[in-house]
């Protein structure tokens, strides 16, 4: 008999009718990338020349664009990933067969401790999975974790660089618009300190296929339910934001 909730009717098969490794074929990509959601980043780091185009994804919206720079004697892949998990995955799923092996991600996430100053670092372990896609990768549970050697990678860095930052648990959503009160005070009960829409379906990613990923957040709005939600213009904050891809970019190498 069927589930009667298809989320979690898993099905642990490994070839799918539309199976990416059939159709990307692997060209001579770096191991090493970085998956960025900053766009004005990207744009800074790889535009003007200054990056190698290695491969275009079309889809319906646009075109994605993967791209290679040299940094510190060493080749290194940097794309966007778009915004949520069913895009983010998506095209992680063409990336992975062009060869890139271990990715740092950089973004930023909304704060469950008003505390969180704006810009502060997160390092995400562990993710609640209260979204869809990573239902799809692995069986039904109520976590999923980050890759251990992606995470160690990402608190060596930090560390060297003296950045202040915190390790624990995130809460991946669909749905930001229905952050309520009462899941927002569920999730932090369970030990969640920040809120996003990728990380669970990464780490799930990742699992299932085999490579390495982690992540490094900064500390966003404020949607800790203690008051009236606040944005904190931290979408504006483009010094963390550049200093962000650098230290994922360092931690990524390093794997």
């Amino acid at each position: 008999m069927s589930n009667p909730y298809p989320i979690l009717e898993f099905d642990p098969t490994r070839e799918a009718i539309i199976e990416p490794g059939r159709l990307v074929k692997p060209i001579d990509a770096p191991e090493h990338c970085v998956v960025c959601f900053f766009q004005e980043v990207i744009a800074k780091v790889c535009g003007d020349g200054q990056a190698e185009i290695l491969a275009q994804s079309s889809w319906e919206h646009g075109t994605h664009t993967v791209y290679e720079i040299a940094w510190k004697g060493q080749r290194l892949g940097v794309f966007h990933p778009g915004v949520g998990a069913p895009m983010a995955v998506g095209l992680m799923e063409e990336v992975i067969p062009l060869g890139f092996k271990k990715f740092i991600a950089c973004g930023g996430c909304g704060v469950l401790d008003k505390e969180i100053a704006v810009g502060h670092l997160i390092a995400p372990t562990v993710a609640v999975r209260d979204e869809g896609t990573s239902y799809h990768y692995l069986a039904p549970g109520r976590e999923v974790s980050a890759s251990p050697e992606g995470v160690a990678a990402v608190e060596r860095v930090l560390q060297a660089h003296h950045a202040p930052y915190l390790v624990g648990k995130t809460w991946t959503t669909d749905a930001p618009y229905r952050e309520t009160l009462a899941k927002v005070q569920r999730r932090k009960s369970e030990g969640c300190v920040v809120v996003e829409m990728e990380s669970a379906a990464f780490f799930a990613l990742a699992q299932f296929r085999g490579v390495t990923f982690a992540q490094i957040l900064y500390g966003g709005d404020d949607v800790s339910g203690d008051h009236e939600w606040d944005n904190r213009a931290w979408q504006s904050q483009t010094p963390v934001r550049e200093k962000l891809f650098w230290l994922a970019a360092e931690a990524c190498l390093s794997l």
